[in-house]
């Protein structure tokens, strides 16, 4: 009877965990969100938009590098603003999720006849 409440112990200790993580991270990105900075050019005008930027960096560096810049700005982009509470949120339940499945116990082990044996460290005589 000790091993079930033994079991019953760590599964509500395991799911409250997973929900701390989440209500935290959701509170943090809801934070974030409500006082993030409006955008500092609302019209969206920069350099690396221009024809003439982009054509320069392709001859450059090729059609890679132009990937490469846009990849690493929409990246960088994570990390400011409204967006970073979306990602705050959204590796919040990231977290909370691999808690819940990692902190998962085992199943018992079972023997090729089917049964399932009391004591995992002592073979079966």
């Amino acid at each position: 009877m000790l091993l079930k409440d033994l079991a019953t112990f760590v599964d509500t200790r395991r799911t409250a965990v997973a929900a701390g993580i989440l209500c935290a991270g959701c509170a943090a990105a809801l934070f974030i969100y409500l006082t993030a900075a409006p955008p500092s050019d609302p019209l969206g005008e920069r350099l690396e938009d221009s024809k003439r930027y982009l054509r320069q960096m392709e001859i450059y560096g090729g059609k890679a590098n132009v990937l490469a810049s846009e990849i690493r700005e929409r990246f960088a982009g994570l990390w400011h603003g409204r967006a970073l509470a979306f990602t705050v949120g959204g590796l919040s339940a990231l977290l909370a999720l691999a808690v819940f499945g990692v902190l998962r116990p085992l199943p018992p082990p079972v023997d090729p006849g089917g049964a399932v044996r009391a004591d995992p460290g002592k073979p079966d005589r």
